[in-house]
């Protein structure tokens, strides 16, 4: 095994888990915290949750749950080049979009409109109420009593979040820190910074990929965007009579080695320039370490700025973001109305809250935790005779 670089994550140093528990004999901490992911319920849903297409609009595209297993495969390779403990990169990467409603940011920016009263909606605080309360699998606490390290990882990935720990819908977050401090001002781990770039480089390559697929724009269109311009040129140049198909898995398979390389160089040169040595180093540093270098950055931005046009505004999937807003407003103000319409489990927690906010809260947990297909049938056996 490669030995850990000296500013890593040690699992033998974990500050350990909220709800104190008998180490297991086969797993490090941060691999229980890994399983603990993968068993949850949360984990098995993103299966049938949109990232871009709906979840039931093709097998090939991809859903929440492909797009973490790519995210924590690539977090996973960075972290091993970088010699940080893969485990825990891989845990955080797969964690971080437990909390995304149905319908992807469509159905966040729904739920966030409906909740504006009580706090809004935030799917990086969904994902620690998750995390720490929703999942209820064991008879000793509530949430999966993950380690120290993976928390302050999954909240903390993009950065120190103390400017949000005033905001209204960050309550949940405040609350469990007010319990065990995450040092909400500090940036996160090396392991961390990886499934946050992990997750940079993952969608951006898949969206090209699925909408290639979807025909949202072609080839040809791509040849004068960076980074995957010049990849599906270097594909053609050694592959002259290459089919489209294999052009297009071929040139997003270089894209990624692209960018990949970029970040550990970028991040290589960060480390020394700053004189990072140790985790406590990384935590304190001015500035991010593991990152993209400015030319790479501005090309992903023009990169973005071309999906945004070509994909993420298609009329086809502005028609879809439409429906899947409708859907969710319409069984939210009828939950909020008449809650004895939910099931029996929710209508229960629904009761059992003293306030106007917290009922809201307990109904918009049931209703981020659909699937799209669950929230089309609900709505639909909601407000339809034939449902």
């Amino acid at each position: 095994m490669k030995p850990l670089a000296p500013f890593a994550s040690d699992v033998e140093k974990s500050l350990g888990r909220l709800y104190p528990e008998a180490e297991s004999p086969t797993r490090t901490a941060f691999a229980r915290d890994r399983d603990r992911i993968i068993h949850s319920t949360a984990f098995r849903r993103l299966k049938g949750k949109t990232q871009v297409f709906v979840a039931n609009e093709g097998d090939y595209f991809r859903t929440r749950l492909t797009h973490s297993l790519e995210v924590a495969q690539i977090a996973r390779s960075l972290a091993h080049s970088l010699g940080l403990n893969e485990d825990l990169a891989e845990t955080i990467a797969l964690s971080h979009d437990l909390g995304h409603p149905p319908f992807g940011h469509a159905g966040e920016d729904q739920l966030h409109e409906c909740m504006k009263p009580w706090g809004g909606f935030d799917h990086n605080v969904q994902t620690f109420r998750v995390i720490t309360r929703l999942e209820v699998r064991y008879p000793a606490f509530d949430g999966l009593n993950l380690t120290w390290e993976t928390l302050e990882g999954i909240i903390k990935h993009n950065g120190p979040v103390s400017h949000h720990m005033q905001a209204p819908s960050w309550k949940s977050i405040v609350d469990f820190n007010n319990q065990w401090d995450l040092r909400t001002d500090t940036f996160a781990s090396m392991e961390a910074q990886c499934a946050a770039l992990a997750d940079d480089i993952a969608y951006n390559n898949h969206d090209v990929d699925d909408g290639l697929r979807a025909e949202l724009f072609t080839i040809e269109d791509l040849m004068t965007v960076p980074l995957i311009g010049p990849a599906l040129a270097s594909v053609q140049k050694d592959w002259p009579s290459i089919d489209s198909r294999l052009l297009r898995l071929e040139g997003v398979r270089r894209m990624i080695g692209t960018m990949m390389a970029d970040v550990l160089g970028e991040t290589a040169r960060r480390l020394k320039a700053d004189g990072v040595e140790t985790g406590e180093d990384v935590r304190t540093a001015r500035r991010q370490m593991v990152a993209f270098s400015k030319p790479v950055y501005d090309d992903l931005s023009r990169l973005r700025g071309f999906l945004f046009e070509r994909m993420y505004k298609h009329y086809k999937l502005n028609r879809t973001r439409s429906h899947a807003k409708r859907t969710l407003k319409e069984m939210f103000d009828l939950f909020m109305i008449e809650p004895d319409t939910l099931p029996t489990e929710w209508f229960q927690r629904v009761c059992a809250k003293d306030t106007e906010a917290a009922r809201a809260r307990v109904i918009c947990d049931y209703i981020a935790g659909m699937t799209d297909a669950f929230a089309i049938d609900e709505q639909r056996r909601l407000f339809s005779f034939d449902g």
